[in-house]
């Protein structure tokens, strides 16, 4: 029923507590595809160790669409997880509450109310309000981050994925275009802990205006093709 799609780039250090997570759900129904972007690291072993499907891409093209994009060509469920190997949920019912919510409502894409490990201010202020302002959007405009969509195949294949030209913002483009074709909400009964990993190494306040310019750049002008600000994917 659900594929779990998960896009990597020398992801060593985090692939694997997020397949112990997985492999502690109640729900069993699902299948775990590492999508690659030819690391140099052990992440590879890793997924082989937790015999995860694996699809590589190509060096000189590698970028979280990419990735994802390919690891959805192989997808064999009705509905796909995309997940950031950085993600995190303790919820041993995480995948059942996803997916009764996800049918009972019956969406065809949705998003997920994030908040972190931290109890730092910077982390409370910011799970505050990115919470609001996405329960706000999803009813206008929604607004969801890689790190953890889910949605139907068909309506993936429907819009052709995500965009592969994009800089960033390509999950927030991912969504505003699947919710034109199907209806897009954020999962109530969970929610995900988002990595603190690139605030810690950016600056936490710098990477909030970094996200609150770009998202509010895609809301206004569209999608952003051109690199706007500092972005290296596989580099954190």
């Amino acid at each position: 029923m659900l594929s779990i799609v998960i896009p990597t780039l020398n992801e060593e250090k985090y692939l694997g507590a997020l397949l112990d997570l997985i492999k502690k759900q109640s729900f069993l129904d699902y299948e775990i595809i590492v999508s690659d972007g030819l690391s140099e690291d052990k992440t590879l072993e890793i997924a082989q160790k937790y015999n995860c499907k694996i699809v590589i891409g190509e060096k000189d093209k590698r970028h979280p669409s990419i990735q994802r994009n390919l690891g959805a060509k192989i997808a064999a469920e009705k509905y796909i997880l995309f997940l950031d190997a950085d993600t995190r949920f303790y919820d041993q019912n995480f995948f059942q509450k996803i997916i009764s919510d996800f049918e009972k409502r019956r969406l065809g894409v949705a998003g997920f109310y994030m908040d972190f490990e931290s109890k730092k201010f910077f982390y409370k202020f910011y799970y505050c309000f990115y919470n609001f302002f996405t329960f706000l959007a999803q009813y206008i405009r929604p607004i969801g981050l890689g790190a953890a969509i889910i949605v139907k195949k068909e309506i993936h294949d429907k819009i052709g994925g995500f965009r592969e030209d994009l800089f960033i913002g390509e999950d927030q483009y991912y969504c505003d275009q699947a919710a034109r074709t199907s209806k897009f909400r954020l999962i109530k009964k969970t929610k995900i802990f988002f990595s603190i990993r690139r605030f810690e190494k950016d600056g936490r306040w710098k990477l909030f205006f970094k996200i609150l310019y770009g998202t509010l750049y895609v809301l206004l002008f569209g999608p952003i093709k051109k690199k706007i600000m500092q972005y290296d994917f596989g580099k954190y």
